[in-house]
């Protein structure tokens, strides 16, 4: 990864306290990046990948060949190591390219939607191996717009919309500016408008329109009184919801009050 191919416009970054501009050389060997889409060499076997990699590293052959068996018994790729990646599944070329980006040991970790198009599972035990990094000291830096993902995994979460921070803190703190429980209401798309104007008035807080899913968000005080105050009102509007609950705040909520719109608007991601 080439941290000084774009000189910034203003201000400085550091990493674990070494100017990226000044020492571009020894900020590379603090880093480790895995991007988006795996970037691996279809021809090479995972094992060849790994020592490759190393290479480039200028680790020398015996370490990096050392390193390279440590990342695929870590990622669980030992079986697979000898075969070619072009033979591979999705999840296990995401896990090899993670797996190259340990290789130099990182004090940083930069992970660029890592689970994208993963499946629950393979996600699952990504969590799992990012919680273990974290664990074992490395410092984790993740870009996701599963908000879900940052609330299980941040310590500390930014927002990012339109290029601008927006908000930022431990997702408790995240969460706590919604201040209490919430009654989520979906309806059929052509009764949204209805059913926000029926619904006015209920709960203790501005209500919170998600279009594309013809949800209604309410924040309410008095969780009993409020939700079934709420089935009363659309009962008398003769609207029956697709669904209605009552739970507890979460990233998703708290992006949707601070934009107007859903993490998947416009491509844009919550970071």
């Amino acid at each position: 990864m080439d941290v000084n191919l774009l000189a910034p416009d203003t201000g400085r970054a550091r990493i674990s306290g070494v100017d990226v501009q000044k020492d571009p050389n020894t900020v590379r060997s603090l880093i480790g990046l895995a991007g988006q889409y795996a970037a691996v060499d279809e021809t090479l076997t995972g094992r060849e990948n790994l020592i490759m990699v190393g290479r480039l590293y200028r680790l020398g052959a015996k370490l990096a060949k050392a390193r390279a068996g440590e990342s695929l018994e870590r990622l669980g790729l030992v079986e697979a190591a000898d075969r070619p990646v072009k033979a591979y599944s999705g999840g296990m070329r995401r896990r090899l390219d993670l797996g190259a980006s340990l290789v130099g040991r990182p004090r940083v970790l930069i992970l660029d939607e890592p689970t994208t198009g993963l499946d629950p599972r393979t996600r699952l035990d990504m969590w799992a191996f990012i919680r273990d990094l974290v664990a074992g000291g490395t410092t984790v830096l993740l870009t996701t717009q599963y908000l879900e993902e940052a609330d299980q995994l941040a310590d500390h979460s930014i927002v990012i919309d339109r290029g601008q921070v927006i908000a930022s803190g431990a997702s408790a703190e995240l969460k706590a500016r919604l201040g209490s429980d919430l009654i989520a209401v979906e309806v059929r798309a052509a009764e949204l408008d209805r059913a926000t104007a029926a619904l006015a008035g209920i709960g203790c807080g501005a209500p919170v329109i998600d279009q594309a899913r013809a949800q209604i968000t309410i924040p309410v005080c008095d969780p009993v009184h409020d939700l079934m105050a709420a089935l009363r009102t659309l009962d008398a509007a003769e609207i029956v919801p697709v669904d209605l609950g009552l739970r507890r705040p979460s990233l998703d909520d708290v992006f949707l009050s601070l934009t107007g719109r859903s993490t998947g608007d416009d491509d844009l991601a919550a970071r």
